[in-house]
């Protein structure tokens, strides 16, 4: 209807819309309809999950033993909050391990892990790095060497050694596993929300990801997503996995399908909270995130075909296929194709569709725009009490989330020809428990 309207329109003094005009027109509603089909249920996850929070009911739940597993690289600053986090908790301690991989420390990491009675085991690997690597050598030492017979756990509780924990957490989530859960994730909060625009960009996603995307997926009956800490496991998965046989940069999304993929569903505690430190520098951020967007690349590369031939049979997969094919790579069409049209354009002596084409990609910018701002103003208001912060930072931080999400596009397509290995991102926030349930 539109191009028809612009064909009556043009009829006076501005020539009538060529081929390129309405090549223009019909690739961007194309792209404008893929985006709709593809993400359209993640609005009514947002719709969902802001009136409600999922719960587990009852109260008389059995006490299971788990492995609290840290890996940890140089984390002798931060470290020892966790480690007390834990130890603090109303969960029985008697039924508690504390298993930390010290993997290629240089620092006092793992006698600092010692000297607090954890289990610690060092690694030291040069060429197989990153947590994946971590959590495989661990998990094949205690499955596999007979003195650790008698401490195998029943389940995992992996953590990053820059968390800290809610006295509740283990409790919370002991009740997922209970329930029949062998995989759970949890609450994601941040240490340190309020110290810039590039730490609350994390914090207000990792916000929006537990409270508006795992909270519906569990309440409309679907899988979650475990992310990259504070996520539950049995030892049976494990074993099955062959003792965590995910290596991929972003091995977190990387079992995530799989475990989609076999049918099985990943639940969300939304009362077991954690708190994570997030990077403050771009230069921290932009290495981070390229890391996760090559590694939701390779999770496509392998497995892309696999889900969507699963999403027939199981919602689950198309929801992750939607997560590892993100809206960024509609977005880098959009920036490839149209200033190519424009260019044309502007050969062909039609300055109105160079116009058309820039105009495509301003509008598709903003209306990305309003929709993160969108996303940031539900975000501050359902989650306003737990965010660490002052209230002014508060409602800054939701106009400064676009332009977090924003500078995802040029770190995507650098993933996209870079080749992209693991690096450490380094943690310096000293901060305990006790100290951020104050704030």
């Amino acid at each position: 209807m539109q191009l028809i309207f612009d064909l009556i329109k043009y009829q006076g003094n501005i020539p009538l819309p060529s081929p390129m005009y309405a090549f223009i027109y019909y690739f961007c509603q194309v792209m404008g309809l893929i985006f709709c089909l593809m993400y359209f249920h993640q609005t009514i996850y947002i719709i969902v999950g802001s009136f409600k929070h999922f719960k587990f009911k009852g109260t008389n739940y059995n006490k299971h033993k788990y492995g609290i597993v840290i890996s940890a690289r140089n984390e002798s600053k931060v470290i020892a909050n966790l480690i007390n986090s834990i130890k603090a908790s109303d969960y029985p301690q008697d039924l508690l391990k504390i298993f930390v991989i010290a993997d290629n420390c240089t620092d006092n990491t793992a006698q600092i892990c010692r000297d607090m009675g954890c289990i610690v085991f060092e690694r030291f690997n040069k060429e197989k790095v990153g947590k994946g690597y971590a959590l495989n050598f661990l998990f094949t030492k205690l499955h596999t060497e007979p003195e650790f017979a008698d401490i195998i756990p029943e389940a995992y509780i992996v953590l990053d050694a820059d968390n800290v924990i809610k006295p509740d957490f283990i409790t919370e989530m002991n009740k997922a596993y209970d329930s029949g859960y062998e995989m759970a994730t949890s609450y994601r909060n941040s240490k340190n929300m309020g110290k810039n625009w590039i730490s609350a960009g994390y914090g207000y996603w990792f916000m929006h990801e537990a409270r508006h995307l795992n909270n519906s997926r569990m309440m409309l009956n679907s899988s979650c997503a475990i992310s990259g800490t504070g996520f539950l496991v049995s030892s049976k998965v494990v074993k099955e996995y062959d003792n965590w046989n995910f290596f991929m940069l972003t091995e977190d999304i990387q079992c995530s399908t799989e475990y989609a993929l076999s049918g099985r569903k990943v639940a969300y505690v939304s009362t077991a909270e954690l708190y994570d430190e997030q990077p403050e520098t771009f230069r921290q951020a932009w290495r981070q995130r390229e890391r996760w967007a090559k590694g939701f690349y390779q999770v496509f590369g392998k497995n892309g075909g696999k889900l969507l031939k699963g999403s027939f049979k199981n919602f689950a997969c198309w929801d992750i296929l939607t997560t590892i094919f993100p809206a960024l790579i509609i977005t880098m069409l959009m920036l490839i194709v149209m200033p190519i049209c424009a260019v044309i354009s502007l050969f062909m002596g039609e300055f109105y569709t160079a116009w058309y084409a820039i105009e495509s990609v301003l509008w598709s910018f903003g209306s990305l725009g309003i929709l993160m701002l969108i996303i940031g103003a539900t975000i501050a208001i359902t989650e306003w009490k737990k965010i660490k912060t002052s209230n002014w930072k508060k409602i800054l931080y939701i106009f400064t989330l676009p332009i977090f999400m924003f500078t995802y596009i040029p770190i995507a397509i650098a993933a996209l020809f870079k080749k992209v290995e693991w690096k450490p991102i380094t943690h310096t926030a000293n901060v305990s428990i006790e100290e951020l349930e104050t704030k």
